[in-house]
């Protein structure tokens, strides 16, 4: 447990905030980059854009081999050095990124900017914050994620004029900068120091040690079919539902609910759910993927309906990824138990654009119940983890 000079070196509010902005930058600069630039960038290394993307899908991949190593050095030493660390590959990377001049140049910079979505992301802050509040930690989480769901928001448009205006090598060099500038000093002058920090070692559940790995992997399929669709619908919306009768113009309206939807939802967590368990919020979270595709593709309702309920269902899940196994197994080893559950997501999220894209050509909008049919077994999974999990794990 970290001492009482952790907390007193910097206010949880100020913390959340300087954690909540720096991941807004880290999601904006990294994950939602390829979707803006990787026409610009493959049409002037002439190479097709699966090229940026292939390259992408490996920056997940070494974020999901670097992961638990990162957990380990979050629950060994504190969270704050790491998250640096994570400014720093980004940016490299990037930097990296607006340099190369050819294929070979584009992979080494993202494998580099996967090093830094390991350190940087989610699984890294919310690591961070877990070993500064312990089971406190809940509400910062949700206030972290609250912020960043907001970076598709601001980084898509801000990344498009800066493409605009200077080009995709001066906008990288411009993320790349800002993580120097903003994300270093964010985390060195606002996030406290874990002074007298004591390794925290990962341990079963009281009790239920024959049933803690099972309860693991049961949390990481449900992390990582979450992950699945979440990446499928961000890759393919607009084309699947037009595939299910809406037009062009009424898809992209659609699509832009996503966002709104994902910070309603967390604002509902944030302001009604915190006396729930998190099991509670996962288990609904879960259900609203299905529930719409079947509003949508079997009752022909709006495509706005889908879109709002996927965005919600996605939002309350994402805070789920954090505060479920720290309601389940408590702060010891977080961060490297973060590590290994967010793995099989990273993987998950490499994988899916592709293999949902060949879903989508043979079976249309029917592709629907195979993304449903996984988060209907995700709801299954956590319902015998509630059964699993030790009394003193529900409040």
């Amino acid at each position: 447990m970290p001492s009482q000079e952790v907390l007193a070196n910097g206010s949880r509010t100020v913390t959340t905030v300087a954690v909540g902005f720096a991941q807004t930058l880290a999601w904006a600069s990294s994950y939602y980059l390829p979707a803006i630039l990787a026409t610009p960038i493959a049409r002037d290394l002439g190479l097709d854009s699966s090229w940026v993307f292939g390259a992408f899908s490996g920056a997940l991949l070494v974020s999901a081999l670097l992961g638990p190593i990162a957990g380990r050095a979050i629950d060994s030493r504190g969270g704050r050095d790491v998250l640096i660390l994570s400014n720093v590959a980004f940016a490299i990377g990037l930097g990296g990124l607006g340099l190369t001049s050819g294929p070979f140049g584009l992979i080494l910079a993202w494998l580099v900017i996967g090093a830094g979505m390991a350190t940087g992301l989610y699984d890294a802050a919310f690591g961070t914050l877990a070993g500064l509040f312990g089971k406190g930690a809940r509400g910062p989480i949700t206030g972290v994620t609250l912020m960043a769901g907001f970076a598709s928001t601001i980084g898509w448009p801000l990344t498009a004029v800066l493409n605009s205006e200077f080009g995709w090598r001066e906008t990288c060099f411009v993320w790349a900068g800002a993580h120097l500038l903003l994300g270093i000093p964010l985390y060195r002058l606002l996030v406290p120091v874990a002074t007298g920090y004591r390794p925290a070692k990962a341990s079963p559940p009281s009790g239920e040690g024959n049933a803690y790995p099972l309860m693991l992997g049961l949390l990481s399929y449900v992390f990582a079919a979450g992950w699945f669709v979440s990446t499928a619908m961000a890759a393919h919306l607009p084309r699947l539902l037009q595939e299910g009768g809406a037009s062009v113009r009424t898809a992209i309206i659609a699509g832009a609910l996503i966002g709104p939807a994902q910070v309603g939802a967390r604002l509902i967590e944030f302001s009604f759910l915190q006396r729930a368990h998190p099991l509670t919020s996962a288990r609904f979270a879960v259900v609203l993927h299905p529930l719409g595709a079947l509003l949508f593709a079997v009752f022909g309702a709006p495509a706005a309906v889908f879109a709002v309920l996927h965005g919600a269902g996605n939002g309350l899940l994402t805070i789920a990824v954090g505060t479920l196994p720290l309601a389940l197994f408590g702060h010891a080893g977080y961060g490297l138990r973060q590590g290994l559950l967010g793995a099989p997501s990273r993987v998950a999220q490499a994988a899916s654009p592709l293999l949902f894209g060949l879903l989508l050509n043979r079976l249309g909008v029917d592709s629907l119940a195979v993304t449903s049919g996984m988060l209907a077994i995700a709801l299954v999974a956590l319902i015998i983890v509630g059964r699993l999990a030790p009394k003193t794990a529900h409040r």
